[in-house]
């Protein structure tokens, strides 16, 4: 697989990652033979970039990582991520913490449960608002400094953010959700990234499996499938996605690929510095993703250009919801959180409230202003 060096400090990576979260939890059963397998398929691929989180299964993902992958150390780059809290006693409450010391603890702890002295791309999962920047990238660059860690990265961060943390340290990588329904990075944060020499690392590229054409009904996904309680994933708005898929299986026909090859194809050429982490646990799906990259490609995929008239920002997701504002019907509620809720309807839908139910549940006490800028994604319970 193609290797390529996606900034200016230096981080070469395959073309195309893996993200592991799914091995863990959120997206259904898990066959945990078939997970080792796939883990050693990827390196047998060629696959050297390998994300993780110290959230994923409150912990267990990074030790199958760092236990799994342990004979390939010096071959590999481990990514792993710290600032979202949750509670052992409900995992689906969250809380995010950018503060010094808690950098430096989780840090400590995801170097024991991967088996490693030196993480090489430690991301800042979510950006605390109640801290400054440059204080949480004070005690990254100090990590640095220590050799605990490599390269640092913030995950789903503005472009003023990342400006601000660039300053003090060098950035290596800004990780956000992109794909071809998913395109909220594409107007200011990738082409900042290209100006800075920033890496740009897009996670579920794929549109969280949806783009493969392979999901069709909401009562195909397991019961403990986070996805369940996605807006995009909803009845009313997975019609409407379907369109846009529709198109996307049509025109992977007519170039001899999958629909998942020919939306990760598009993904890859948005620009050098850019690399994808689409997350599987089985190794059918890993060989065929592998199709996307530029040296392993199924067919002839179109021009990104043509690609991206398949499809647009989904329905249900914080950009379409913004451009649509409430014509037809539809209302945006935003409730400060950062991310926005496609909803059809009054704008106090049965679907509201219960949002409103489940942040009180996760906060505990009534909703303000600063609690609720503590939720950095709607789409809960799985946060990639």
């Amino acid at each position: 697989m193609l290797r390529k060096t996606i900034s200016k400090t230096g981080l070469t990576v395959s073309e195309l990652g893996l993200g592991c979260m799914g091995m863990s939890e959120f997206y259904g059963p898990i066959d945990e033979e078939e997970v080792i397998l796939t883990l050693e398929r990827a390196v047998e691929l060629g696959i050297t970039h390998f994300d993780t989180a110290d959230i994923y299964g409150m912990g267990k993902n990074e030790v199958l990582v760092g236990k799994n992958l342990k004979k390939y150390r010096d071959q590999l780059i481990i990514a792993s991520k710290f600032g979202i809290i949750r509670d052992l006693s409900d995992p689906t409450r969250r809380g995010i913490s950018g503060k010094p010391a808690y950098v430096k603890l989780c840090c400590e702890a995801s170097l024991e449960r991967l088996g490693v002295d030196t993480i090489d791309l430690y991301y800042a999962h979510r950006v605390d608002p109640t801290v400054p920047i440059e204080e949480t990238m004070g005690a990254l660059s100090d990590l640095v400094k220590q050799g605990k860690i490599r390269f640092i990265g913030l995950s789903e961060a503005t472009p003023e953010v990342i400006r601000k943390a660039h300053k003090v340290h060098p950035l290596t990588a800004i990780q956000s959700e992109f794909s071809l329904w998913s395109r909220g990075p594409e107007k200011e944060v990738i082409p900042l990234c290209k100006e800075l020499g920033i890496g740009f690392v897009a996670y579920s590229p794929m549109g969280r499996g949806f783009l493969t054409g392979k999901l069709r009904k909401t009562e195909q996904l397991a019961s403990n499938d986070y996805r369940r309680f996605s807006p995009r994933f909803q009845e009313e708005n997975m019609t409407e996605n379907l369109k846009l898929v529709e198109k996307l299986e049509a025109m992977a026909k007519t170039h001899n690929c999958t629909p998942a090859q020919l939306a990760l194809a598009w993904v890859l050429a948005q620009g050098s510095h850019l690399t994808a982490i689409p997350g599987t646990k089985r190794r059918k799906y890993l060989e065929e993703n592998c199709g996307a990259g530029r040296g392993r490609n199924a067919g002839h995929p179109a021009p990104p250009a043509q690609i991206r008239t398949c499809a647009t920002n989904a329905y249900g997701s914080y950009l379409e919801c913004l451009a649509r504002k409430r014509a037809s019907g539809y209302s945006c509620n935003t409730l400060g959180l950062g991310r926005t809720l496609l909803i059809k309807g009054p704008n106090l839908s049965h679907l509201n409230l219960l949002l409103w139910l489940r942040l009180r549940s996760i906060f505990s006490s009534r909703l303000t202003t600063s609690s609720l800028k503590l939720a950095s994604c709607l789409e809960f319970p799985g946060t990639p």
